[in-house]
């Protein structure tokens, strides 16, 4: 078949069936369109132009595109290119890079349609999934770019300090400037050879041929289309079984609160991926992010050197979004009861998972004790990991923070220090490194969150546009965690019902609320993950705030039955 892509004629051979994503990154090797929910048409991070309109690329077939015209983000004019790239960087929209250049896409085709009300660009990002920027920077780049086309040469920002922020933040190093936004932030697969055989993972009943490596099975095969198809690659579902809290709420003493969580996706965009030589070091999965720890123990890079070995040349290992659900690291459930008096939080629980980060002491911002009892148990489920952000901090927030509400405790009085003054709102957390973050979360009539208030205090911002990017990341995060997302997961197999990346409940663009954020002047160095303060900060000035709002507390996460997320659900 031929169509013209990025102005050029091209002629591919498609086989039946295959998307037009498969032919630019498999065939053309664009590596602009990613490939985010492999493919379930629900991320929005392969949309490109089809003569003019957006479209998401992984469930386009390929041959419809036959005599028409594809553009990709290389494909744009350069000044709309770089306007566009220029305009998310000064605003911190992107971090990662790997949503943008579907969300440059999609914005470029509004501008080009006239529609430049709030609504138009509301429905628009209905198709698309962000992880990491929690949306509010995101519009702030499409307006700043429509403003600015045509009319602004204005370079990308010194990307040296905000890069070290931001690798600060993601716990990993990290790229800022013109490029990110465009896709360009080295992801392990965009960089694989495409002359690299395919690994897969064996997907659960399939009785396809595999090799063992890295404590799995791997469907190979010369193509990534002829590897899913051998495997049985299978289209992930969504249940309509509500999700729930694997472990039971224990007994509480009077004056005290509860509080059970529930399995959670981390649900990065980017699958697992890597490649290798043999004889030679796998590319990293983390790429340009961190993926808030969820790939510390990916299978994907050892798996990738083992086969190479094994075979003797080089080898792409590729997760689909369905084997990131199945294989990934979740959040360790909890279930726990805390109780406030004379300057003591008493906790007691039980963790599906590692004890560590529930044992490990605290630097609280308050002049209170805790003195804590957990216990770990087993239940089935997927793997949980203690990497995942502000495992135990978080969790341990939400109980002190709900405790002190339960009890009428004054926090001012209780503030540790000048530093703790000056960023408490309703609620405040330290990470370990000293970085403090305070929020407040208001309510409207209805119930719903309608503005999210934080301050941040990490030391040197070293870059102010990065670090409030990642603050307002987390607080999105802290908000689906606490009232919409979930997973449902088998009580009796552990087996994982919600496979499809629109199920996990993630905030949308529009419903996320409008949010502050202020960096309060704290001298001395740079103080790393701010953003697990945030996230543990906002997690629980919502669980207060919806307590109010409710008239009840909710002891179960996510709460999707307060009004507050009912809102947000639409």
């Amino acid at each position: 078949m031929q169509f013209v892509c990025n102005g050029s004629q091209v002629e591919v051979d498609a086989a039946p069936g295959e998307s037009l994503l498969s032919v630019l990154r498999e065939q053309l090797g664009i590596m602009s369109a990613k490939d985010g929910c492999s493919p379930q048409g629900q991320c929005g991070c392969c949309t490109v132009l089809v003569d003019g309109d957006a479209r998401v690329a992984c469930v386009t077939p390929a041959l419809r595109v036959a005599g028409r015209s594809v553009t990709t983000v290389e494909g744009l004019e350069r000044a709309t290119r770089d306007t566009f790239a220029d305009s998310f960087v000064a605003v911190g929209g992107s971090q990662c890079g790997f949503c943008t250049p579907g969300i440059v896409m999609r914005a470029v085709a509004l501008a080009a349609k006239g529609k430049t009300r709030r609504t138009d660009l509301d429905r628009a990002l209905a198709a698309h999934l962000c992880r990491c920027t929690g949306w509010q920077t995101v519009y702030d780049a499409v307006e700043d770019a429509r403003r600015t086309i045509g009319t602004s040469d204005r370079a990308a920002r010194p990307s040296g300090a905000a890069s070290e922020r931001a690798r600060l933040e993601g716990g990993v190093p990290q790229r800022v400037g013109r490029g990110v936004p465009l896709g360009t932030g080295g992801f392990a697969d965009d960089d694989a050879p495409r002359t690299a055989v395919v690994a897969v993972p064996l997907p659960p009943g399939s009785a396809a041929q595999s090799v063992a490596a890295a404590g799995l099975q791997w469907v190979v095969a010369d193509t990534l289309l002829e590897a899913r198809v051998i495997a049985g690659k299978v289209q992930g579902r969504r249940t309509t079984i509500d999700s729930a809290a694997p472990l039971a709420l224990p007994d509480c003493p009077d004056g005290g609160v509860r509080l059970a969580t529930g399995w959670v996706e981390p649900a990065y965009l980017e699958p697992d991926a890597s490649w290798c030589e043999p004889g030679g070091e796998p590319a990293s999965p983390l790429a340009n992010g961190g993926a808030f720890g969820g790939k510390a123990k990916s299978p994907a890079p050892a798996a990738a050197r083992e086969l190479a070995d094994h075979l003797g040349r080089a080898v792409r290992v590729v997760f689909a979004r369905e084997d990131v659900v199945r294989l990934g690291p979740k959040r360790p459930p909890i279930a726990a009861w805390a109780r406030y008096a004379d300057g003591v939080v008493r906790v007691e629980g039980v963790v599906a998972g590692d004890l560590a980060p529930f044992l490990a002491p605290l630097e609280w911002p308050y002049r209170i004790e805790e003195r804590a009892t957990w216990e770990r148990v087993t239940v089935a489920g997927p793997p949980t990991s203690s990497a995942l952000r502000a495992v135990g901090l978080a969790e341990r927030a939400l109980l002190v923070e709900g405790a002190l509400t339960q009890a009428g405790a004054d926090r001012l009085t209780l503030v540790r220090d000048d530093r703790v003054a000056a960023t408490l709102l309703d609620t405040c957390a330290v990470a370990a490194s000293g970085a403090l973050a305070g929020a407040r979360v208001h309510t409207d009539a209805r119930g719903g969150v309608d503005r999210i208030d934080v301050r941040v205090a990490a030391g040197d911002p070293l870059d102010e546009i990065v670090l409030r990017s990642y603050a307002i990341g987390a607080a999105h995060m802290a908000l689906g965690w606490v009232l919409t997302e979930g997973l449902t997961v088998d009580a009796v197999n552990g087996e994982i019902h919600d496979l499809t990346i629109r199920s996990f409940g993630i905030v949308r663009a529009k419903d996320m609320p409008e949010l502050g954020v202020e960096i309060v002047d704290d001298p001395g160095a740079a103080r790393a993950h701010c953003s697990d303060a945030v996230f543990a900060a906002v997690a629980a000035a919502t669980w207060n705030a919806v307590t109010v709002a409710d008239a009840a507390r909710p002891e179960m996460l996510p709460a999707r039955g307060t009004r507050a997320a009912r809102v947000l659900r639409g």
